[in-house]
């Protein structure tokens, strides 16, 4: 889609009702991918939807801080790592964004990113649009599965991916450790198996994903260790012979501080690789998206101090393979 496409959606106007019906609004959008012009009013729409949405359910401060040009790093990821895969509502005549999402064809799926919609039309059906457009594409062009990681406190975006026919697979605790300026005290477990990434292990760390998750992106890791934009950070535990039990990826950025994602044979392998990361976030607390099932990783993040700070969903949208490992999700890139 490289032009304009004019339609109408439909949503409440609460909360005037007539008898026992919604009254309905009929709200005008064009509907197109993202141009590179677009990247400061998508950081806009962006930005304030977030903080928006979680100032009204009762978060304390704003979720993204420092104004909107901080979250153009999402635009800046997205379009390298899945160029021209984009849909944005804009409103007509003054181009401003109503909402957007990009989305991530890779071999085995297609994921869904991040989505967000202006407050000003919030529950008005633009995100059904989007998500309406990602589907048929998923399915136009031969995908079996599409997914995602949701907030599992947003009832309106669970109750719009769940009708769509999405299925929650996994249920994960957002996590963060506040690390000390000095850094965590101790060697951490199995450090000295712990080393920098290269752009030799891709093919590997390809491999176990597809063991663990059923999934393939070497693209997103040829990515964040090429490491342009030079906020990442990439890590593998070799397992003493010629090949390696995990690897993980942190970004550091001042919208940002996250470590994945992060795939690892077990919870000790996962443990080692995340004390080996904080390395990179001395006098921060980068969130850690981890999945609830995994007891014994969940418990040595406690000792360290952990914080719960949401949760969220894995959820599928056709063919799923448990995952025969441990697996951290990531919102940047958010291909997994």
């Amino acid at each position: 889609m490289n032009q304009y496409t004019s339609q109408s959606i439909q949503g409440p106007l609460a909360p005037e009702l007539a008898g026992s019906e919604v009254c309905m609004k009929k709200i005008d959008y064009a509907l197109r991918p993202l141009r590179p012009e677009d990247r400061s009013e998508f950081a806009r729409s962006l930005y304030t939807s977030f903080n928006t949405w979680y100032a009204r359910h009762g978060y304390v401060g704003d979720y993204f801080s420092g104004g909107p040009h901080v979250v153009e790093i999402f635009f800046d990821i997205y379009n390298d790592i899945s160029p021209g895969h984009s849909v944005a509502a804009f409103q007509p005549g003054d181009g401003k964004v109503m909402g957007s999402c990009f989305y991530h064809p890779r071999e085995t799926h297609v994921s869904l990113g991040i989505m967000s919609v202006h407050p000003d039309y919030f529950g008005q059906g633009v995100g059904k649009a989007l998500l309406e457009h990602i589907i048929d594409y998923t399915e136009s062009n031969g995908h079996d599965s599409l997914r995602l990681v949701g907030s599992a406190m947003n009832m309106d975006s669970f109750s719009l991916y769940n009708r769509a026919g999405f299925v929650p697979r996994c249920t994960y605790h957002d996590m963060t450790v506040r690390v000390p300026e000095t850094g965590m005290d101790g060697e951490g477990p199995n450090a000295r198996r712990v080393r920098p990434a290269t752009p030799d292990d891709t093919p590997a760390m390809t491999e176990l994903e597809l063991q663990i998750s059923g999934i393939s992106r070497q693209p997103d890791f040829d990515y964040c260790i090429e490491n342009r934009l030079g906020c990442f950070h990439a890590y593998i535990l070799e397992d003493g012979q010629s090949g390696i039990d995990g690897f993980a990826i942190a970004i550091k950025h001042p919208c940002i501080n996250m470590i994945g994602p992060l795939l690892a044979r077990s919870e000790e392998d996962a443990a080692a690789l995340l004390f080996r990361a904080f390395d990179e976030f001395k006098g921060a607390a980068p969130v850690m998206v981890v999945p609830m099932e995994k007891r014994v990783l969940v418990e040595q993040l406690y000792r360290w101090g952990a914080r719960n700070v949401e949760t969220h969903l894995c959820q599928v949208r056709g063919a799923f393979q448990p995952f025969q490992g441990v697996s951290l999700p990531s919102f940047l890139p958010e291909t997994g």
